[in-house]
């Protein structure tokens, strides 16, 4: 794609790198057949080539962002699967971000919008401020109907209706391997996953130290930034990554870490960006290093391998690919290949590369598009038959289980599970039953 940037805005190195991203493209159109919106509302506008084209008048203009260029850059998922598409390599991901920051700082919402952003980056990295607004919603779902917006009924809609107590490893400390150690990791503990599901970093925990690893939860590390980063709040985003970096960087100039553990794909996807985030930051070299060691739990359980694998029963499991896993990281194979290493029957859904719709704050801001995408998936899921659907990422998990009675649970507690860990409390509790999916729900026009 030609571009004509002046001297003066290739000076700022967010335009330069957009500038090379967008020379990148040679409007081939594949990203169209894999983009999540575009099958949903069939409006080129609403696929990576036709935001790349709004992208690039914007930017290459200094426009102030109009209302219509704001519509289709908001309902863009991020879910990166054009990413895994293009032929050309064309990093959209980074053009997406900075088109978020530049409506940021260009662009006035309405009051309601504002006010919306302002509550989820003021609430959701902070598990304890979340978990009070989970409460509080779990006691107004009742009068949902009386509430007019859509997207705050989708916030009361996502309160679940039992809160896990906090878990004690939420607490800095290292918990030694018991057997010989093979790695001393950091885990990543998360900021909404610890007020949602507390089992996840319980069973990370133990399945870690089974397989010979000290784990470490590091004073001072908090919410990776991610929310608030695909909103545009780049000042925001930047002081969570830097405050996560200086206390991991006490940890790798310390003992030395292996690697960095992080079971919520998002964050992953986020945190393997550092080095890019802030690479003219003066912490810019630390960046680096710590994305350098970020690894999913899969990745890391890879390199371990499986042991001992003879504790859970066979079920047959759906495994439902994360975007932020698949695409973000491109992390595909290992999570399926564990899953069957340790007994069980693994199935994929058809479409697996199209996201569920959760994609971060994308359910609580978009939730019209948000449902269809959610009901195709779950559709798509019972399909398979299976008893038991595993993934790698709490907004997944939140999103698809919302509709369907199939239990799902992370993958890392199956195999916490099959290598002598406690069967996971979503199979205690809930039906193995696959449920009818409901009809995909229309859009209004």
């Amino acid at each position: 794609m030609q571009t004509n940037f002046t001297p003066q805005q290739l000076a700022d190195p967010n335009t330069a790198r957009s500038n090379e991203i967008l020379r990148s493209c040679v409007h081939c159109g594949f990203c169209t057949a894999t983009c999540p919106t575009y099958k949903v509302l069939g409006d080129e506008l609403d696929s990576p080539r036709g935001r790349i084209y709004l992208i690039k008048d914007m930017l290459e203009n200094n426009k102030v962002p109009d209302e219509k260029t704001v519509l289709h850059i908001d309902r863009c998922l991020s879910c990166l699967s054009c990413m895994t598409t293009c032929p050309s390599g064309v990093h959209y991901m980074h053009l997406i971000d900075h088109a978020r920051e530049y409506i940021n700082e260009n662009y006035k919402r309405r009051w309601d919008d504002r006010a919306l952003r302002w509550v989820l980056a003021l609430i959701l990295p902070y598990p304890t401020r979340f978990r009070l607004a989970l409460v509080a919603a779990r006691f107004a779902r009742p009068f949902r109907k009386l509430v007019p917006d859509p997207r705050l009924r989708a916030m009361l809609d996502m309160a679940p209706a039992h809160l896990p107590a906090p878990s004690l490893n939420d607490r800095p400390q290292t918990l030694s391997a018991t057997g010989p150690r093979r790695k001393r990791v950091a885990l990543l503990i998360g900021c909404a996953q610890r007020a949602l599901n507390t089992d996840i970093n319980d069973a990370t925990i133990r399945l870690l130290r089974r397989h010979g690893c000290d784990v470490v939860i590091p004073q001072g590390v908090g919410c990776c930034g991610a929310l608030t980063h695909h909103m545009g709040k780049t000042d925001d985003s930047h002081a969570m990554a830097a405050a996560n970096i200086r206390a991991l960087m006490t940890e790798i100039d310390g003992e030395g870490l292996d690697a960095l553990v992080i079971n919520t794909s998002g964050c992953g996807t986020t945190v393997k960006d550092y080095g890019h985030m802030l690479r003219n930051d003066p912490l810019a070299d630390d960046a680096a290093r710590v994305s350098a060691l970020a690894k999913d739990v899969s990745e890391v359980m890879a390199d371990l391998g499986i042991t001992d694998a003879t504790h859970a029963d066979p079920l047959r499991v759906a495994y439902h690919a994360a975007c932020s896993l698949q695409h973000g990281q491109q992390v595909r194979t290992a999570p399926k290949d564990l899953l069957k290493a340790a007994g069980f029957q693994v199935v994929e859904p058809k479409d697996s590369h199209i996201c569920c719709g959760s994609a971060g704050t994308y359910n609580l801001m978009q939730p019209e598009i948000s449902a269809q995408l959610k009901t195709r998936k779950v559709a798509a899921i019972e399909a398979t038959g299976p008893q038991v659907i595993a993934a790698g990422n709490i907004g997944c998990m939140m999103q698809i289980g919302s509709v369907t009675g199939i239990p799902i649970v992370h993958t890392v507690e199956l195999l916490d599970w099959a290598t002598g860990g406690p069967k996971p409390r979503g199979l205690k509790h809930q039906s193995a039953a696959p449920a009818v999916a409901p009809e995909i729900p229309r859009l209004r026009s």
